[in-house]
């Protein structure tokens, strides 16, 4: 963030996605933690957990759970060739399985995927995925989240115009805008990461749920599978149970949600006509290729256009819900790409609302400008209610309406015809104290205290990730 007269060099990140688009929907790295190498990495990280939790359990010997685990390094496998092959068996677990048979040889080579069906790899390494690219959404996230709190507490007192149905309003603060974009984006981190710990669970069923493979064991290597994948222990297989992948997919939707709506708001705020913000980004950023004096807020227009994405994938993740018997024919297997963009949308739209807030001057000599440009019309309710008293509010508000018909078809100043039509009741000095903006904004101080006071108590995310959430069933 800046004030308007200071401006410096902004750090950018042309984004880890590759391709034509990768600069902006790959915004702050997310792609790194969500491509095929991230998934890849999960993949293997699930059948090495797995081994050593059969080692754990007495089920094989802990040297052959060792050289399982070596050989799980994602650089000594090819993605393209494991993708290619997923068609054969409608998923990337068999070819892999088979490679990894083949790379590791040998006695510790009849022990890999022991007891697991090939969803159970896949689901695993979802909600490993998830974890490791919620924790990047979740520090972009909070980290928009301390610039918005820099600027509810600097602007505390800042008078600009409120807007409903996108028409002034009455007047409230820059501080309380960003204090309700701030209450609404820090919940809706708080709650993913909520989801991410408590909801990110391991997946270990076997064929149809019944941990039939694996005797008297299964209970056991469960627990402890799930504690060498550092994800939560669930009670029981939720192989088409899915409401872990709903609840993680509701959670990044509520995170663009409040990132739209913040880019949105700082898209209208910064209108040729309106001008109240503006993004710094240096030459060449926000520019046009066509007309040189363009100044688009190029990173929120770009947070919005990521935000965008995630209804219609939230919707898919909710319809693949419904899962048939013990193995869905279809509605898994969509989760997976879907579950991918909508934490590459998450990610890049948080990424970009953080770019937005550190280039954004915002402007109080054009709030005041644009509250005085309204003719006071904004105020006409605070007259209505310093009259309420002796009139009605009845009465009253007929009063002042009527008033504010008048000046507006006459083009008179409603200072002028106020004091007209309350003479002997209001001095026109008491009727232009009361269209003062700056003494109409009822207790936006105490709301935007309170929305700083709620992010001091909220517990932060962790760097990197999300917390450890094993040793519990959920």
């Amino acid at each position: 963030m800046r004030d308007e007269n200071e401006r410096g060099a902004v750090n950018e990140d042309s984004g880890a996605a590759g391709g034509l688009y990768g600069g902006i929907f790959g915004r702050g790295g997310i792609a790194a933690e969500t491509d095929d190498r991230a998934w890849l990495r999960a993949l293997l990280d699930a059948e090495a957990a797995l081994a050593r939790a059969h080692a754990r359990v007495g089920l094989v010997p802990a040297e052959h759970a060792a050289a399982i685990t070596a050989a799980c390094v994602p650089e000594a496998f090819d993605a393209d060739a494991l993708g290619a092959a997923a068609a054969g068996a409608g998923n990337p677990v068999v070819p892999l399985v088979a490679e990894l048979t083949r790379r590791v040889g040998g006695d510790a080579a009849r022990h890999i995927h022991h007891g697991a069906t090939s969803q159970d790899i896949m689901d695993t390494a979802a909600m490993l995925v998830a974890r490791r690219a919620g924790g990047a959404v979740a520090e972009h996230t909070d980290g928009a989240a301390e610039l918005l709190a820099e600027l509810a507490a600097g602007h505390r007192d800042t008078v600009m115009a409120g807007r409903t149905l996108l028409q002034q309003a009455l007047p409230t603060t820059f501080g309380a805008a960003a204090a309700g974009w701030l209450e609404g984006l820090d919940t809706a981190a708080h709650r993913l990461t909520e989801v991410l710990t408590q909801r990110a669970a391991a997946q270990l069923g076997g064929a149809a749920g019944t941990l039939a493979s694996l005797g008297e064991h299964g209970p056991a290597v469960v627990a402890a599978f799930a504690e060498e994948a550092g994800l939560a222990e669930p009670a029981l297989p939720w192989h088409t149970e899915r409401g872990r992948i709903a609840d993680i997919a509701g959670g990044l939707g509520r995170v663009c949600g409040a990132v739209g709506k913040t880019a949105g708001d700082i898209v209208l705020l910064a209108q040729t006509e309106v001008g109240e913000v503006v993004e710094a980004g240096g030459a060449g950023v926000g520019g046009s290729s066509t007309l040189p004096h363009k100044r688009n807020p190029i990173a929120a227009v770009s947070a919005v256009a990521c935000a965008e994405q995630a209804p219609g994938l939230v919707s898919t993740l909710f319809a693949a819900q419904a899962q048939q018997h013990q193995r869905a024919a279809g509605p898994w297997h969509a989760e997976w790409p879907a579950l991918t963009r909508l934490l590459d949308a998450a990610g890049s739209a948080a990424a970009w609302l953080c770019t937005s807030l550190e280039r954004l001057e915002v402007r109080p000599e054009a709030m005041r400008a644009n509250l005085a440009a309204s003719g006071g019309f904004p105020m006409a309710e605070r007259v209505t209610t310093d009259l309420a008293g002796e009139l009605g509010r009845s009465q009253a508000h007929e009063r002042v309406r009527d008033a504010c018909a008048e000046a507006a078809d006459s083009g008179r100043a409603l200072g002028e015809v106020l004091a007209e039509h309350l003479a002997g009741r209001r001095s026109r000095a008491r009727i232009d104290e009361l269209l003062d903006p700056a003494g109409y904004l009822g207790s936006t101080g105490v709301l935007v205290d309170r929305a700083l006071a709620a992010r001091t108590r909220r517990p932060r995310p962790e760097p990197g990730g999300t917390g450890p959430s094993t040793g519990e069933r959920r």
